[in-house]
């Protein structure tokens, strides 16, 4: 059977390595067996200038050969270790340079060559928040950037004073010429008839009452005769308002909700009014109360009527008077997050200056009727718009032109209502 070449080397390593028994021949020809798998020149390159050694010279050779020890020793120990690989160190200073930014999340390196310009980080909004300082005292800071817009506002509503709030507010439907005492009464009525109600219906309702609410009216008895603080001085030129104390008390009810039938829940109203006058009679002396508690003891009066009519009537400013608008439109701008108009007034009065309290309804509720609207806002005309501050900006909200309306058409708008003395 032929053998192939591989076969006959391996055989002469196995037989190199085996212990001799006895000496023979071909143990003393191990070394020099081996010897022919030894990298030299010699033995395994076989050139013409070199002639090949003859196998007694191979023989006496085996004491100079690497493996003539191999029968005691294991190969492991007869071969060299392959030298172990350094670590290359590398100098950082022989590294060429790059604008690198530390990895992050949402990070991205910086392209070479490249300068990353300093860009101020955006201020955060945040709502009125308590803070307890070191001595453990609780203080409430503002919201961040409210004075900023409060003044853009205020800039934006005298340059366009064209809300209703602006001419028939409540604080504006007294009549002119009537007396001190008269005006408080007034502008206590006009508030407890403004309630769910517009500008508009509310100023309409009370021209009425200046004008039409003494006419079917008894005169009264003495009994029941409020005397007036200035009877004596009243100007007897001018016609005096028919809204007083006195005529509340003598119409009939029905003919005071006829009077009153277009503002909502008319009905009640009526009930309200007759009571509160009742009221004023026995307990103050023909006036309203002069703080809010007295006020908000009234039927029909909360704390929006209470302390707005402080301001109006009295000229002190004890509470913001916080309706629908005031609440609705100072959480879209993140002052405060409160679920109704008493938690939003608490919110305010907690960081607000005070010389605030009384202008802010008005303001706000300009703002309400003619830019901010509850339905269909419109950003695009504000003044905050592109400015960052109010949070709930929408973008593009500008509401189309109007085609120009001829004087006299039917689409024509009635002239505003304004009360004064006749």
């Amino acid at each position: 059977m032929r053998t192939s070449r591989t076969s006959k080397d391996t055989a002469k390593v196995l037989q190199a390595l085996s212990p001799p028994h006895r000496q023979t021949r071909n143990a003393s020809l191990n070394g020099s067996a081996l010897k022919n798998f030894a990298y030299n020149g010699d033995s395994t390159v076989k050139t013409e200038s070199s002639p090949p050694q003859s196998r007694f010279s191979q023989a006496n050779s085996d004491d100079e050969s690497p493996l003539s020890s191999a029968a005691s020793t294991d190969i492991e120990d007869l071969l060299e270790p392959r030298p172990k690989r350094r670590k290359r160190t590398v100098d950082p200073t022989s590294l060429p340079t790059r604008n690198r930014s530390p990895r992050r999340p949402g990070a991205s390196a910086v392209k070479e060559g490249s300068e990353k310009k300093a860009t101020p980080s955006k201020p955060r909004r945040l709502p009125a928040r308590k803070t307890r300082d070191a001595e453990g005292t609780v203080k409430v800071e503002p919201p961040s950037n409210w004075e900023t817009m409060y003044n853009l506002v205020k800039k934006m509503r005298e340059d366009n004073p064209t809300a209703p709030v602006d001419t028939m507010g409540c604080a504006e439907l007294y009549w002119r010429a009537s007396s001190q005492r008269d005006r408080r009464f007034q502008t206590l009525v006009a508030l407890m008839l403004s309630s769910q109600t517009k500008d508009t219906v509310t100023a309409v309702a009370m021209q009425r009452l200046h004008t039409e609410l003494g006419e079917d009216a008894p005169v009264p008895d003495d009994d029941v005769k409020i005397k007036s603080e200035d009877d004596d001085t009243a100007s007897k030129e001018a016609k005096d308002s028919t809204l007083n104390l006195q005529n509340i008390l003598a119409v009939s009810p029905t003919r005071l909700n006829e009077l009153i039938r277009t503002v909502g829940f008319h009905n009640n109203k009526t009930k309200y009014i007759k009571a509160a006058a009742l009221i004023l009679r026995d307990e103050y002396d023909g006036d309203i109360p002069s703080t809010p508690e007295g006020l908000m003891k009234l039927p029909g009066v909360g704390p929006k009527m209470a302390y707005l009519c402080v301001s109006a009537a009295w000229g002190r400013h004890e509470g913001i008077g916080v309706d629908v608008h005031v609440h609705r439109i100072t959480n879209l701008w993140g002052w405060n997050k409160t679920k109704n108009p008493e938690e939003t007034r608490a919110a305010l009065e907690s960081w607000l200056p005070r010389d605030k309290w009384h202008e802010i309804n008005k303001l706000l509720v300009g703002l309400g009727q003619t830019v901010c609207l509850p339905v269909k806002r419109r950003c695009g005309e504000c003044y905050l718009a592109g400015t960052k501050l109010c949070k709930s900006e929408v973008k593009g909200l500008v509401p189309p032109k109007k085609s120009p309306v001829v004087k006299g058409s039917p689409d024509a708008e009635e002239p505003k209502i304004k009360i004064e003395a006749v």
